[in-house]
């Protein structure tokens, strides 16, 4: 059983930055990334591989979010830069055994932290 906290979520304005952390209790093979927006359906945002950091990203958000870990500490995090108001939404991380970008073919998952993007 892996237990997932997200944190870091709030208000920003357009073109801020915000960093959103996930404490993991213990490792998977992936951590990803998903976001949900009012009113639509979850979507992938990114995951990192835990045994070699290589990330991969949605387009939506290709060169303005960043994945990173710290294996000592069992965390992920997404560094989100230049926010738009399209970027609303709570996100979630999950854990899972394999690198996917499908929200239900992850073992383990978070309950969200929300983010705020204010024009």
């Amino acid at each position: 059983q892996v237990h997932l906290v997200e944190s870091g979520g709030g208000l920003v304005q357009t073109g801020g930055s915000l960093r959103l952390s996930c404490t993991a209790s213990s490792s998977r093979y992936a951590m990803g990334w998903f976001r949900q927006a009012p009113g639509k359906e979850r979507e992938f945002v990114g995951y990192i591989k835990w045994y070699d950091g290589s990330t991969r990203y949605a387009d939506s958000v290709k060169g303005r979010f960043t994945i990173s870990r710290d294996t000592a500490k069992n965390m992920v995090y997404l560094e989100m830069n230049s926010l738009r108001s399209e970027d609303t939404a709570v996100y979630y991380c999950a854990a899972g055994s394999s690198a996917y970008t499908r929200w239900d073919l992850y073992g383990y998952h978070g309950q969200g932290t929300q983010v705020t993007v204010s024009t």
